[in-house]
């Protein structure tokens, strides 16, 4: 491939991912003049992305807003702690790194054999919103993006039995923080290779993510098989999540199904033309 065409295609795929994030903001109002948007950086590629077209697009919104980068280091076994600050020394914005030995504590209380995900992801929420609150952010911006959240539909189905996902926008159950995921229209293989052409510094979690047999895997393997198959499955998967039709499902708390009661009169109906549908469908 030629230097140009690698350009182009360069362009073409930052130019997708703002417009992607652009949408996703202006869909679920996640950034409103005047807000602190705290970002919450990993080390890994989502937060980088997430990081880069956020700055990308605060230079030439028509609105003004804040971007604060934060991360938690967790005190893992080798984690290289001068790659984020010297990264984000390069890029001239305000940022925090908080110390916090999570590690320890996920790895006391969680057996042998089992996966850490779940109380790793909430002593990191509980300090980051709590940190948040501290520097006065008004959203905090969490990394996940489009196959993030079609992954997390099908875990609740499969091992919860629920139908819920990941929302673009959330208000937290204490009601103190606003999170926001703006890369929530955005495809897991486009940040990677905006990785890829950004050079970010990538930081491996050598925590959960070195865990074999984790069920978020299982179902990433199943959605890009089903992705080969039948490309745009995803995609469709995706749209459906934005396409709820309660009545159509059984949940009492969301539809009034007692309540359903016949009303022939407020609709009157053509016999003609339902007898013409009729003979249609007989033939």
């Amino acid at each position: 491939m030629s230097i140009r065409k690698n350009q182009l295609e360069a362009n073409k795929l930052q130019k997708r991912l703002r417009r992607n994030v652009g949408s996703a903001i202006a869909d679920y109002n996640m950034i409103e003049e005047g807000d602190r948007v705290m970002v919450c950086l990993s080390g890994g590629k989502d937060s980088y992305a997430m990081l880069d077209i956020l700055m990308g697009l605060q230079r030439n919104a028509p609105i003004k807003f804040e971007l604060v980068a934060v991360n938690l280091d967790q005190k893992q076994p080798g984690f290289p702690e001068a790659v984020l600050p010297t990264y984000l020394d390069s890029l001239g914005i305000e940022y925090h790194i908080l110390e916090k030995d999570t590690y320890s504590i996920v790895t006391s209380k969680i057996p042998d054999g089992k996966t850490y995900c779940s109380l790793c992801s909430r002593l990191r929420r509980g300090t980051l919103y709590g940190f948040a609150e501290e520097i006065g952010a008004t959203k905090v911006a969490l990394g996940h993006h489009r196959d993030d959240i079609v992954e997390t539909l099908f875990l609740n189905m499969f091992h919860q039995g629920k139908l819920k996902a990941m929302p673009p926008k959330l208000l937290s159950d204490d009601k103190k923080n606003i999170l926001i995921r703006p890369l929530a229209y955005c495809r897991e293989s486009d940040l990677i290779a905006l990785a890829e052409l950004k050079q970010f510094p990538i930081i491996p979690c050598n925590l959960c993510g070195s865990q074999d047999g984790l069920q978020r895997n299982a179902v990433k393997e199943m959605l890009i098989q089903w992705e080969r198959q039948f490309p745009g499955r995803i995609d469709t998967i995706f749209g459906a999540i934005k396409n709820v039709s309660p009545s159509q499902l059984a949940d009492t708390a969301l539809f009034d199904f007692t309540g359903l009661a016949l009303d022939r009169d407020s609709v009157p109906v053509d016999n003609d033309e339902l007898e013409t549908h009729i003979r249609a469908i007989n033939l």
